[in-house]
């Protein structure tokens, strides 16, 4: 059975990763596409511009949180020296993010272990980020948690045991998160490799169809109705 059909088997265990329900009308779908006209008029490398912006969004739309991005085509990347990549730049978002205030606390899906965790600490990277280790029916996969804050990553040991529904990070502010405004990558994984508290997030078109088999849908977790209506 793949890891996909696993998933929506257990759709009924897993576990809120939120405070607050992601699918009440506290949250809206986000786009960071070139379709999105207000991110055209934005130097998106003014991070204090950028979080404005985003901060201003849920204003606007009255919600607490933005969600959306797998498989985007996104504009965002632009400016940021590790995604323009002078063979062919990376632009496809293989997560889905959760746009909330800074200091929001995240629980545990599903029992797991730490496989690893880094601060990936440079310009438009992930800041702190865990990896965490799932088994279900057999099969190991992984979830992928980016742009948390530094205190997620305190008393962190590989192999540690967390529960399902335990709390055990929260999000970072742009000083400590990679330079973005406040939110959290998830990214669905089933396989590893030799990579530890790091994964490619974002890949170059030519390389789609190998990341869409390796990272499928993490709304399969999340379970975010807006994304699977498109509305």
């Amino acid at each position: 059975m793949s890891l996909i059909d696993i998933l929506k088997k257990h759709k009924n265990d897993i576990s809120a990763m939120f405070e607050f329900d992601l699918n009440s009308n506290l949250t809206v779908l986000s786009d960071c596409s070139a379709n999105n006209s207000d991110l055209n008029a934005l130097n998106l490398t003014d991070v204090e511009a950028y979080s404005e912006y985003a901060n201003q969004f849920l204003k606007e739309n009255k919600a607490i949180a933005g969600v959306g991005g797998y498989l985007e085509e996104r504009i965002i990347y632009q400016g940021r020296a590790m995604f323009e990549e002078e063979q062919e730049p990376r632009n496809i978002h293989l997560g889905i993010d959760v746009s909330a205030a800074a200091g929001t606390v995240l629980m545990v899906p599903l029992n797991a272990c730490i496989h690893s965790f880094a601060d990936n600490n440079q310009f438009g990277d992930y800041g702190p980020t865990i990896i965490l280790e799932h088994k279900l029916e057999g099969l190991v996969f992984y979830t992928l948690y980016g742009h948390l804050n530094r205190n997620s990553l305190n008393d962190k040991k590989v192999g540690q045991v967390i529960q399902k529904g335990e709390q055990f990070a929260a999000l970072g502010n742009s000083e400590e998160n990679g330079n973005w405004p406040p939110h959290l990558h998830f990214q669905l994984i089933k396989d590893m490799g030799n990579k530890k508290g790091d994964f490619p997030g974002v890949c170059r078109k030519s390389e789609l169809e190998h990341y869409k088999n390796l990272c499928p849908d993490p709304n399969l977790i999340l379970k975010i109705d807006k994304l699977c209506k498109g509305t």
